[in-house]
This record gives C-alpha cells, sequence and structure tokens, in this order.
C-alpha cells in the first residue's frame, strides 16, 4: 500500500550542485521525497532504487543532453511527470522534451512554485491566447542555435562548425543570452 509520501518522490537531475540542493530542500519543505544525480549513469543507478513519480530535468547537463534524461525517464516510466528546467530556452528544445515524454518545460529562473504547477497541468490548454507578435531575426537566430545545440548534444564546436561560426563567436553569442 502507498503511503502520501510514496506518491511524492521525485527526482532532480541537474549538474549544478548547488542548486540542486537548493531545489532539494525546497521540495522535501513540501513533503516530497526527493534523491538527486547529476549525471545520466547516476540517474540510471538511482532509478534502480528508487521509484520517483516526478522529475525535474535540467536541458543542458555536463556531457550530456537533458533530452536523453527524458527519453530515458519516460522509458522507465511512461506516468512519470517530467518537467524540463533550463536557461537555455528554445523553440526547438521545448517540442523535443514534449515529444520524449515531458509533461512541462519552464525557463530558469523557476521556482518551486512554478515546478509544482507545472506537474499540476498535465494536458495542455486550448484556451490560450494566440498573439500576433511576429518573431524577430534574433529570436529566429536564438531557435536555430539552439536547435544545433540540441542535435549536437550541446556540443559547442560541432554547434558552431554547423552554423558556420567560430566556436568563440557562438559561445559569446550564448554567454550574452545567458538566463541564470
Amino acid at each position: 500500500m502507498l503511503t502520501e509520501h510514496d506518491d511524492r518522490r521525485l527526482l532532480i537531475v541537474e549538474d549544478d550542485v548547488k542548486f540542486a540542493r537548493a531545489l532539494r530542500r525546497s521540495l522535501e519543505r513540501r513533503g516530497y521525497a526527493v534523491e538527486h544525480a547529476a549525471q545520466l549513469a547516476e540517474m540510471t543507478s538511482v532509478l534502480d532504487r528508487f521509484a520517483p513519480r516526478y522529475a525535474v530535468v535540467d536541458l543542458k547537463l555536463e556531457n550530456a543532453s537533458g533530452l536523453a534524461a527524458v527519453e530515458a525517464l519516460h522509458a522507465h516510466d511512461p506516468d512519470m511527470l517530467i518537467v524540463v528546467l533550463t536557461g537555455y530556452a528554445s523553440i526547438a528544445t521545448a517540442v523535443e522534451s514534449i515529444k520524449l515524454g515531458a509533461c512541462h518545460y519552464l525557463a530558469k529562473p523557476s521556482n518551486t512554485d512554478d515546478i509544482e504547477a507545472a506537474f499540476g497541468r498535465e494536458s495542455g490548454n486550448a484556451s490560450t491566447p494566440l498573439t500576433a507578435r511576429q518573431t524577430s531575426l534574433k529570436t529566429l537566430e536564438w531557435e536555430r542555435i539552439h536547435q544545433t545545440l540540441a542535435e549536437t548534444d550541446f556540443n559547442i564546436s560541432e554547434t558552431a562548425r554547423r552554423l558556420g561560426l567560430h566556436r568563440r563567436t557562438l559561445a559569446r553569442k550564448l554567454y550574452k543570452r545567458q538566463v541564470n
């Protein structure tokens, strides 16, 4: 028989240890049983002994893509509610996250309230207003960069090569638009 605490098991997949620690504390104060994994291999090890109902996944992990984590988590348990957090938001990675099994995609900075609200919104909202705002050239460039980053598993050198940019130029562009 599952207790209420068993149904509030949550896995954080995040390579920023300080952020993960703060998020863990906040979620534990809200009654979640929380485990943390900083890498894909560590995540697999945690899943061997811990069966989470929820997961919070950073899109850009050290030496890996959070998209691979989303795919693995969804394969492990198709009913798991997965929220992707990212400082590198783009339409391309949002779409891929949802296709791979995430229930929501949030741009950083997001707090615990945002994450819990995302878990509560499993389905879409057809009444979301459509905007007439046209996409700017800078937004299109930013989305193309992030689409290519996702395709190359966040390899900066390969992304720069595919976009026809110098690696340092791409790094500067990413640094300028960085979300903390």
